[in-house]
């Protein structure tokens, strides 16, 4: 099969890019043809690709600022190229490389990944913006798209929702990962001495994009309370700033805090995991999540963590209790942290749990080749 993925395939983007480097890579190793087609800005840096696989960056136009991910040069490949696919992987809503495929009425059949981009919270920002697109044709396309690809039960009510009546093909198939690449992580200490915090001190990580709804403005006011009662506590924000570093920088100088949060920026490959191997307690305390990688991964590392239900694996988690869960609150947030770092043998077991939860549940090899029979059943027909 010739496979076209139509997404903002970048380092900055998080967990999507991830997810469908998982994917293909699988995909790939089966003998299939995948082609990445990714809007770039001229100071993005491009995913891994997976062995065999294409990327074809294309650049973003000034309109973007208005119309997301806007490509003169996307929509000319598309119309030279887009029919010689067997398959369009369309990821995400709202933006221009979602909506191109349909403009152009290309021939191959699509799949399309929603990543989130129906829940509640998302509607509600840019709401006029979303609704003016929808009457365009946005809901009209999901209508038509044959197969809609979500993580979770949430995302399929979500669907629903969204067009009014359920779609006659929703597939549940979560986000996972490759349990063996953490299976070793760097030595407890590496990351603490590359950033100067003492060894004594103990770390609170949040790892994710900068971005308003991952919780930073309930996390923030809860550490400054922490931070005046324990004096050995650190806070490392780490990820790409999305709209809320300069929030996050002002909040940090108003509560000189200056000595208290690490912004580290984004962490990739070892120095993520030797961030996950000094955490005493990992944190996402987000409003809105389509399945957190960045969750997986900690709940991988065996760091204990505090999430909310909105990471997109709540029933997961209460399955197996696998990690702390808190509501999306400043003093749920309080609370919770506090509780972790009081009850070190409840971290430990909540940590041992979710390790088995990864093992049986979040293989990719097994999810991506789910994925890949939705492929074959959608071009079958």
């Amino acid at each position: 099969m010739k496979i076209l993925h139509i997404c903002a395939y970048t380092w900055a983007i998080g967990g999507p890019a991830k997810m469908i480097f998982d994917h293909t890579r699988v995909h790939a190793a089966e003998g299939h043809q995948i082609t990445i087609l990714t809007p770039v800005s001229a100071d993005d840096v491009i995913y891994d690709a997976a062995p065999g696989v294409q990327v074809v960056p294309v650049p973003r136009h000034w309109f973007s600022r208005f119309f997301p991910e806007f490509s003169i040069e996307l929509w000319h490949y598309l119309k030279q190229h887009g029919n010689d696919f067997d398959l369009i992987h369309v990821h995400g809503l709202w933006h221009f490389g979602s909506v191109a495929p349909y403009l152009l009425k290309l021939r191959p059949p699509k799949l399309m990944t929603i990543h989130g981009l129906l829940d509640r919270w998302t509607i509600r920002h840019s709401y006029w913006k979303k609704q003016l697109m929808s009457t365009i044709g946005q809901r009209q396309w999901v209508r038509q798209t044959p197969i809609i690809h979500v993580n979770n039960e949430q995302e399929r009510e979500d669907v629903r929702r969204y067009l009014g009546h359920p779609h006659p093909q929703v597939t549940i198939i979560p986000n996972g990962l490759r349990p063996s690449e953490f299976a070793q992580i760097p030595t407890r200490g590496q990351f603490k001495q590359e950033y100067g915090i003492k060894p004594e001190q103990r770390i609170i990580l949040f790892l994710s994009r900068l971005n308003v709804k991952k919780g930073l403005d309930i996390l923030l006011p809860a550490f400054k309370r922490l931070s005046q009662e324990r004096a050995d506590l650190h806070l490392v924000l780490a990820g790409p700033d999305d709209g809320y570093l300069q929030e996050i920088e002002q909040f940090i100088r108003q509560h000189k805090l200056e000595g208290r949060v690490l912004l580290p920026g984004m962490l990739i490959k070892e120095q993520k995991l030797a961030a996950f191997a000094d955490a005493d307690v990992f944190t996402l305390p987000t409003y809105s999540e389509s399945f957190a990688i960045a969750a997986l991964e900690a709940l991988a590392t065996g760091t204990p963590s505090l999430l909310t239900e909105h990471v997109g694996f709540g029933n997961y988690i209460r399955s197996y209790q696998s990690a702390h869960l808190c509501e999306p609150t400043e003093q749920s947030v309080y609370d919770g942290l506090t509780y972790l770092l009081d009850h070190p043998d409840y971290s430990k077991d909540l940590a041992k749990n979710a390790q088995r939860m990864i093992a049986q549940e979040c293989d990719i090899d097994v999810l991506a080749k789910r994925l890949l029979k939705e492929y074959v059943k959608l071009t079958s027909n």
